[in-house]
């Protein structure tokens, strides 16, 4: 199958909103983590999340496209319009615009929009809501108007498979140019979930951090006395293109995109899969598509949430993917210590860290990792950034419902 190269990527986060902020900001172990200042969230018992600073809608984006845009479109499709510039593509140039597509996808689309105006009728005891109200919650519209924007009439979707999104999109538009469905694809995740009704949600199952009084510290994958993952918002998109057609214009490749796994624990609608098992497979699947032995890895972007669960179950099924010995030699590190949890975003996010590694020579640390867990006993990059050389990178993604993805990239 045709090979796939990473040519442009963009982001919106916590922790930044282009691409070199958040990666200095991930080697130095910033925290985006702060009190929630969207809504009044003085009496919930969580009061802290991973809010955006500084986005301007009207930088990547026309005012009519912003207003009729739900906030995780608009993350979407300026995290879009960042990696076209960094790609170089000129979409309007390209002679057949069908070889061109975009998965840009949402976890829960435009929850906040659905709670506003659901409000707003029963408030005013009328069934009038804003027109555009259906076009701006539904989740397919992050990729909808990313290829209204762009011109791209190629294979053209969004995905929903919860916090597995954004890499089930990479690895689905991967496909797509591997059979020569499309040349190049924009692919990625974006979520803008901090909205009432979802932080009570998330509160209600005991998924969240309660640590309010200390938020830069409240994520702690790994760490013995983690708590609870931290809910963000944001997006990143990556340009990923046929590598020949990469190299022939001398396009920058930060790395190839290598091998993908998916599977599904069907085991819970929450919890992880005991054991890890279907988890490990995705990662095996990956890891055989792209060459790389289980020894072979340099560095693993792991989902690493901060729950008790996830942790303890996605560090068996490392050993469980790799073997015991290997698991031990690889550089783990889980970004959410800084980041939080982007749902949908996360898994495009977090391979946006993967390809930075390979193409920079380091990978970020998890901050936080104070106490030891017997359960989660490798090596997970605790509190400082490594320098190293990264030739192969793993990222894994795993979502409720029990899916699993997993992405392989290497050094071209």
């Amino acid at each position: 199958m045709r090979k796939v190269a990473i040519t442009g990527m963009g982001a919106v986060t916590p922790v930044g909103n282009t691409i070199e902020t958040i990666w200095s900001n991930l080697l130095a172990g910033k925290s985006g983590v702060r009190a929630i200042t969207k809504f009044d969230a003085s009496k919930f018992p969580v009061r802290i999340a991973g809010e955006v600073d500084g986005f301007d809608p009207a930088l990547y984006m026309d005012p009519k496209t912003a207003r009729r845009a739900a906030l995780f479109t608009q993350y979407g499709v300026a995290a879009a319009k960042m990696a076209v510039d960094d790609s170089g593509i000129d979409f309007k140039a390209e002679p057949d615009p069908y070889r061109c597509g975009c998965l840009v996808s949402s976890g829960v689309g435009g929850i906040e929009v659905t709670e506003a105006e659901t409000l707003r009728m029963y408030r005013n005891d009328s069934w009038k809501v804003n027109p555009f109200s259906i076009p701006e919650m539904i989740a397919d519209m992050a990729a909808g108007i990313v290829s209204i924007e762009h011109g791209l009439r190629g294979p053209n979707f969004g995905v929903v498979s919860a916090c597995a999104t954004g890499l089930h999109s990479i690895g689905l538009a991967m496909r797509a140019i591997q059979h020569g469905e499309a040349d190049v694809m924009l692919a990625g995740g974006c979520e803008g979930p901090l909205c009432p009704v979802a932080v009570a949600g998330f509160a209600a199952l005991h998924a969240l951090s309660t640590s309010n009084d200390e938020p830069e510290k409240a994520s702690r994958p790994f760490d013995k006395n983690r708590n609870g993952f931290i809910m963000a918002e944001g997006g990143a998109v990556l340009v990923l293109e046929e590598m020949e057609r990469a190299k022939a214009r001398g396009a920058k490749i930060y790395a190839e995109l290598a091998g993908f796994g998916m599977t599904a624990d069907a085991f819970h609608m929450t919890a992880p899969m005991e054991g890890g098992a279907a988890g490990a497979k995705a990662m095996q699947l990956a890891l055989a598509e792209a060459g790389v032995p289980a020894g072979g890895l340099d560095y693993v972007n792991a989902h690493g949430t901060s729950t008790p669960m996830n942790d303890k179950t996605e560090t068996a099924a490392f050993k469980l993917a790799f073997g015991e010995d290997a698991a031990r030699k690889v550089a783990i590190s889980s970004t959410k210590s800084m980041t939080g949890h982007l749902l949908g975003g996360t898994g495009a996010l977090e391979t946006v860290v993967c390809a930075l590694a390979i193409s920079r020579g380091a990978v970020p640390p998890t901050i936080n990792y104070e106490t030891p867990d017997p359960d989660c006993d490798l090596d997970y990059v605790p509190n400082v950034a490594r320098e190293m050389k990264v030739e192969t990178a793993l990222n894994n993604s795993l979502g409720f419902g029990g899916h699993n993805a997993c992405a392989v990239l290497k050094r071209v």
